[in-house]
Formats: structure tokens, C-alpha cells, sequence
């Protein structure tokens, strides 16, 4: 991944284009390894039912990420645009796979998730913007009151990694 010439345009067509979290978590190994030269295999993801203020966690010492299955759903049903929701699901997705790598202080993993977007994405890209906001600007103008969501099972994702072994 170390030669490429333009990352913003390699990584931002990528990101945009991202059908399905496996796509969008390749993307956040590859721009870490990119701009940081970490990577960590067999990660799992599991989307979960959490609240709004809670966009997504890693038990430590796991493999685990935990994605929450309802923001995520709030912001599908809102925005129509599918690169902006890849853009939310690598942010969380890129937070919590740095914190996988050791970094467990939270203000040092929001730096990195901004540097890492701006090095890989651009100042302009939404996934740099949401990098610096936060992800829950997506939600700044929903009307949301109260919310509480039917607890659903927590599913894992399959195929999201496709090398390593796995450990539940």
C-alpha cells in the first residue's frame, strides 16, 4: 500500500464505492497501515443495539468490535447518500480498530482517526469532516426525543475478515 501516488483519490473512490462493512473495514486496515504501518488480523465484528450515544466499542484484550446496529440504521433511514454512511461506519469502525491496536486513551484515538483521514482522504472528504465534527453531526438536525430501540440479538457479520482465526 506504501507506493501509492494520489491515497485521496485511491482511498476516497474506495471508501464511496464500499458495498458492505468487509469492504469498508479493508479500507480502514489499509489507510492505517498506510498512514500509521500497523495492521492487526481476525478482527470480528458484531452489530449490536446500543445507545445513540454510543456509536460503536472494543472489549479490550478481544478481537471484537462492536458496531452500533442503530445508529447506523437511523442514519441509512436519513441521509441518501451511501458514501456518507460509509464515511460514519469507517470512522467508528477505524476508532475502535485503533484502540485494537493498543491506543486506549480516547483523545489520542480521535487525533489519530483525524490524521489518519486527512493523510488518506483529503481535507475535503466526508469522512475527514466527520473525523473532526464527530460522526453524530449526521444527526444534528433528526428529531430523535427519546429513543429507545427494540433490543434485537446481537448478530455478527460474516465474512467481514476473511484471513486469520477467529477467537469468540
Amino acid at each position: 500500500m506504501s507506493n501509492i501516488s494520489n491515497p485521496d483519490e485511491t482511498f476516497s473512490g474506495r471508501l464511496d464505492n464500499a458495498k458492505n462493512y468487509a469492504e469498508v473495514w479493508q479500507i480502514v486496515k489499509d489507510t492505517v497501515e498506510f498512514s500509521m504501518r500497523k495492521r492487526r488480523e481476525s478482527m470480528m465484528l458484531f452489530l449490536d443495539d446500543l445507545p445513540l450515544q454510543l456509536g460503536a466499542y472494543y472489549p479490550v484484550g478481544t478481537n471484537n468490535i462492536v458496531l452500533n446496529r442503530s445508529l447506523v440504521e437511523i442514519v441509512e433511514e436519513s441521509v441518501s447518500s451511501k458514501p456518507t454512511v460509509n464515511a460514519l461506519e469507517y470512522n467508528l469502525l477505524l476508532h475502535e480498530y485503533l484502540h485494537a491496536l493498543g491506543d486506549l486513551s480516547e483523545a489520542g484515538v480521535r487525533r489519530s482517526v483525524v490524521e489518519v483521514a486527512i493523510k488518506c482522504f483529503g481535507q475535503e472528504h466526508t469522512a475527514t469532516e466527520l473525523a473532526r465534527k464527530s460522526p453524530w453531526i449526521l444527526l444534528k438536525d433528526l428529531p430523535l426525543g427519546p429513543f429507545t430501540a427494540h433490543k434485537r440479538v446481537m448478530e455478527i457479520v460474516k465474512d467481514f475478515e476473511s484471513s486469520g482465526k477467529y477467537i469468540v
